[in-house]
């Protein structure tokens, strides 16, 4: 069970004890209210610490979690709440609150039915119903396909990285006759275009594997796992997708866009590094520095004609090859044949 889970039990029970106006309870008391109720919940021995408790009630006062619980300490043992009538599951919340917290619930609806988030499904129903949600329609539409393969592995993926803990991996890759083992220290899940990756630490290298290419995942007790302290803003930094080369230096990426789509790269930048260059009459001249990968070639082929690439050379002579492919797909006596 996560941490977060053995928290709200705790305080769901510190809670039930607190305002019991027929039984006094003291700090041991409290402790083994909290490990009968984790073991009730886990089915196996759980001991809360002291500290463990003290550190609850000090959180249920403050207002960290908006609680700001009026605990107080009684004959110098004994601990309840001021207020008889307090209670946790009492907290107020204002009209605002509640249209802000039934927006999240419409959008945390849309995620029901992903394998990362099974679990989410009592929470959002109890969520509904505490906050008397309206069951509106939704009006934010997420893109997501549930019919990748290996999303089924985002779980255990998620799990691993949370509890840094070593896997060895079976993957095959598109260009691999067969599949091998690996043994990998998961550092983060990436999203790009529909797809997954996982970012991952193996042989002082630091690897990117789709997760639709994965065939099997086991764990690997036996070795020590290492963090990297993995900074996802700084390593996907100098690239758009999911492709990052521990050897080359970003460059410096000029491409022309005619009048009536650069309002589109405007609006939604390549990169973050984006900068417009000039304004002719040819259209707009934009720059961005990045690094030469299979996701910047999808993109620019992607605005077909209406994009133009000036420099470096190898990128426009790769853009050139695969406009010429392309071209001849749809030429030639195999088209014939299909009239």
């Amino acid at each position: 069970m996560s941490s977060n889970k053995n928290a709200l039990i705790r305080y769901k029970t510190l809670d039930k004890c607190l305002k019991n106006k027929y039984k006094q309870y003291s700090l041991e008391d409290l402790m083994e209210e909290c490990s009968e109720a984790l073991f009730e919940f886990e089915g196996k021995e759980s001991f809360v610490s002291r500290r463990t408790v003290q550190l609850d009630l000090q959180n249920m006062r403050s207002e960290k979690f908006g609680y700001e619980a009026p605990i107080e300490v009684y004959e110098r043992k004994f601990y309840r709440y001021s207020d008889p009538d307090y209670s946790i599951h009492q907290i107020s919340v204002t009209e605002n609150d509640l249209k802000t917290m039934n927006n999240a619930v419409q959008i945390l609806k849309q995620f029901k039915d992903f394998s990362m988030f099974k679990d989410m499904n009592g929470v959002i129903q109890k969520l509904e119903n505490s906050i008397h949600s309206t069951h509106q329609k939704s009006i934010i539409h997420l893109d997501k396909n549930d019919q990748l393969r290996g999303l089924e592995y985002i779980d255990v993926l998620y799990e691993s990285i949370l509890n840094k803990k070593v896997l060895r991996i079976l993957y095959k890759s598109f260009k691999a006759r067969e599949a091998n083992y690996m043994t990998v220290h998961p550092q983060l899940l990436k999203e790009y275009n529909n797809r997954w990756f996982l970012i991952c630490f193996t042989k002082n290298n630091i690897l990117n594997l789709a997760l639709d290419r994965i065939e099997e995942i086991l764990a690997d007790e036996k070795t020590v796992y290492i963090d990297k302290d993995f900074n996802a803003d700084r390593y996907f930094g100098e690239v758009i997708g999911a492709t990052v080369s521990d050897t080359q230096r970003p460059q410096n990426v000029i491409f022309l866009v005619t009048h009536k789509h650069a309002p589109y790269v405007k609006t939604k930048p390549f990169h973050h590094s984006q900068v417009i260059l000039e304004d002719n009459e040819k259209g707009v001249l934009f720059k961005i520095c990045v690094q030469l990968n299979f996701e910047l070639e999808r993109m620019i082929l992607g605005m077909g004609e209406f994009i133009t690439v000036i420099s470096p050379k190898k990128l426009k002579k790769n853009i050139v090859r695969s406009l010429k492919l392309a071209n001849e797909n749809y030429t030639g006596k195999e088209m014939d044949n299909l009239k």
